[in-house]
């Protein structure tokens, strides 16, 4: 079972070994629609021996497979032809994010157009990367460098967007000349099914790709496997920090790409409207479940009041509705436990004595679906949980300032550092305080995001970087040779 318009062959198998296999196990994932709270797939629930199967499968190709022998430029073709068959099947891509995440319809071909343009750019990577490179050297004649993927990579991805999560740490991967288990999150798999039918009509090796959806036990013992060299996580900074844990016990290498809180500070010389629709507009994006969202918003006092108007005004004006209508702004949440933990949320604000500006209610006019009006809370102490903890839904947090310095400092206190925005028309203030904000990215006037060049957190939003030539490195490892004499082939 699958929703309209997708056309997966067996959502209720496996792929592992290059062949379509029965879980060990009896039990499947429902995957629930957040716009009518109906059943609309069901996919197969591994078990942990799935799991081992995958690594085996994966270490087997790994090991004793062509894939990490083949050129480079091999590689980038193979994944450039995979990107290819994804090509054909961006309208089913489109239709599983709307149906499990609740993603705008209107926006869904942007949004996989672009993740599926990555692949292609990553893939070129295997044509223009040096793979062995000579440094200067003391000791010998030859000092090379060569750069050799790391293993057996577990790639796992999180709910709200997963098919560019997934299938750009896949691409890497792959470039690297590692082989992959992809790992979707439970509620959200059917893109993976489809990469792992593409990567199946692209001709990569049996072993190379394997796909095995399951619970939070069956995901714990995969981590936990010898047979992983590296695990590339996108997720919640919890289940970061398990991971996390658990590959520093072995010694396995990890990427962690986990939560934020980030700031947006908004200087004098912006004007308020233009400081409000793009505040109130980006809340809403994805409905709020962005981990780079701007989820907060620093104004001076003096300038705070106005600003708490004229965003509420902003949200006001939202269209809320079905993500499958052309004219919608604002869809549902995901799931229903995300709806509730939002609104948990919400109540925490209240009790804690921030102003409830707008906001904060389900819509009455919604029968059915995690629908949830965009919320701003003004008057925020930066020390309160909810402008400390992540929400992940379309809540904002104005805060307070006494001036740039003290907004730069009130940025900065947090436990996360995964982006950061000024909103000024001042190019060269928004560099100077670009470079204060403790943060992995930050962009002039808007969230600014592209995965084409690094991605990833200071403090506790992650470990090491996703995009650009950055993320080919993350699936590297690095050996030095000293020769005698240069080899005739590199």
């Amino acid at each position: 079972m699958t929703p309209e318009g997708v056309d997966i062959r067996n959502p209720e198998k496996l792929y592992i070994g290059g062949s379509w296999i029965e879980s060990t196990g009896t039990q499947r994932f429902e995957l629930v629609s957040p716009n009518s709270e109906e059943v609309i797939g069901v996919v197969a629930d591994a078990t942990s021996a799935d799991m081992d199967k995958a690594v085996a499968a994966a270490r087997e190709a790994f090991d004793t497979g062509p894939w990490p022998q083949m050129s480079p430029a091999e590689r980038g073709a193979a994944v450039l032809r995979w990107a290819e068959e994804l090509e054909k099947r961006e309208a089913e891509l489109c239709a599983c994010w709307t149906a499990q995440v609740g993603g705008l319809s209107s926006f869904a071909p942007q949004m996989h157009g672009g993740a599926t343009a990555t692949i292609k750019f990553i893939a070129s990577l295997g044509q223009d990367f040096e793979f062995v490179v000579r440094r200067p050297s003391q000791m010998v004649d030859t000092a090379l460098v060569a750069y050799e993927p790391v293993g057996v990579a577990a790639c796992i991805a999180p709910w709200n967007a997963p098919y560019g999560i997934l299938s750009s740490k896949v691409a890497y991967a792959l470039v690297a000349g590692c082989t992959v288990i992809m790992k979707p999150s439970p509620e959200t798999p059917l893109e993976a099914y489809i990469m792992a039918e593409a990567a199946e009509a692209a001709g990569i090796p049996a072993g190379v790709v394997n796909l095995v959806c399951g619970g939070r036990d069956a995901s714990d013992h995969l981590v936990n496997n010898p047979g992983i060299d590296k695990v590339s996580f996108t997720g919640s900074t919890i289940a970061g920090k398990r991971i996390g844990e658990v590959c520093a016990g072995r010694v396995a290498r990890c990427t962690l790409e986990l939560g934020g809180k980030s700031a947006a500070i908004v200087r004098d010389d912006f004007p308020i409207e233009a400081a409000a629709a793009i505040l109130g507009n980006t809340i809403t994006v994805m409905s709020g479940q962005v981990c780079a969202m701007l989820s907060r918003a620093i104004v001076t006092k003096s300038r705070h009041d106005e600003l708490a108007d004229a965003i509420a005004k902003v949200m006001q004006g939202v269209k809320i509705g079905a993500s499958t209508a052309p004219d919608t702004q604002l869809g549902p949440l995901a799931m229903k436990r995300q709806l509730e933990r939002v609104e948990d949320y919400i109540a925490i604000g209240k009790q804690e004595g921030a102003d409830l500006v707008t906001g904060g209610n389900r819509p009455t006019t919604m029968n059915k679906g995690y629908f949830l009006e965009p919320t701003l809370f003004a008057n925020v102490d930066n020390t309160s949980r909810i402008a400390q903890e992540e929400i992940f839904g379309p809540v904002l947090s104005l805060i307070p300032a006494e001036d740039e310095e003290d907004a730069i400092r009130i940025a900065n206190e947090s436990a996360f550092g995964l982006n950061g925005s000024v909103l000024t028309n001042d190019h060269e203030a928004a560099y100077r305080i670009g470079r204060k904000v403790r943060a992995g990215g930050f962009g002039q006037n808007g969230m600014r995001l592209e995965f084409g060049l690094p991605f990833g957190g200071f403090k506790q939003s992650g470990i090491g970087r996703e995009g650009g030539v950055e993320g080919l490195y993350s699936f590297l490892e690095s050996k030095t040779m000293l020769l005698d004499g240069m080899p005739s082939q590199l």
